[in-house]
């Protein structure tokens, strides 16, 4: 005879083959489905931005080991440079407080900006002023012992701390 599962059991099960992803790491980096983007020369997350918003919260999740994740914002170099700086800083915040507003601890969120200081690409085209107008995840703690002896902030200015 046939055993057959509970609705609760198959709904169950479906959900967590739907949530647990298999992540691509690469350095420590996070390498996300696609781009987190912003309306232009704001920190105005864009709503093509939430299912890579959703797949970092999904990776917290099940990753409950990565104690602290490094969120780092960058820019092309169009403008000054302060206000590329304060831009990448605003960009990973609003990265930070989307994923705090949506349960992820903020404890476990750090957040940086490295302003145009990090181009992947030249800026003489515009396809690499693009490219480098990025947000980056990072790997930065894991149960509380920092990556490589990194520091949090990787080298890029903290932007402030989420959990005020």
């Amino acid at each position: 005879m046939k055993k057959i599962l509970p609705f609760a059991c198959i709904l169950f099960l479906f959900a967590f083959s739907i949530h647990s992803n298999s992540y691509k790491i690469e350095n420590n980096e996070l390498i996300l489905p696609s781009p987190i983007q912003f309306k232009t020369g704001t920190a105005e997350l864009l709503p093509s931005s939430d299912s890579a918003l959703v797949y970092i919260k999904n990776y917290l999740n099940d990753k409950p080991f990565i104690t602290v994740i490094r969120i780092e914002g960058h820019t092309n170099n169009v403008g000054t440079e302060s206000n590329n700086q304060a831009l990448s800083e605003k960009r990973s915040l609003a990265v930070g407080k989307w994923l705090e507003n949506n349960g992820i601890d903020c404890g476990r969120l750090f957040c940086v900006g490295f302003g145009s200081s990090k181009p992947k690409e030249s800026n003489e085209t515009a396809e690499g002023k693009i490219i480098n107008e990025r947000i980056t995840i990072y790997n930065a703690e894991l149960r509380k012992v920092k990556i490589g002896g990194m520091p949090l902030d990787g080298g890029g200015r903290k932007a402030g701390d989420i959990c005020k």
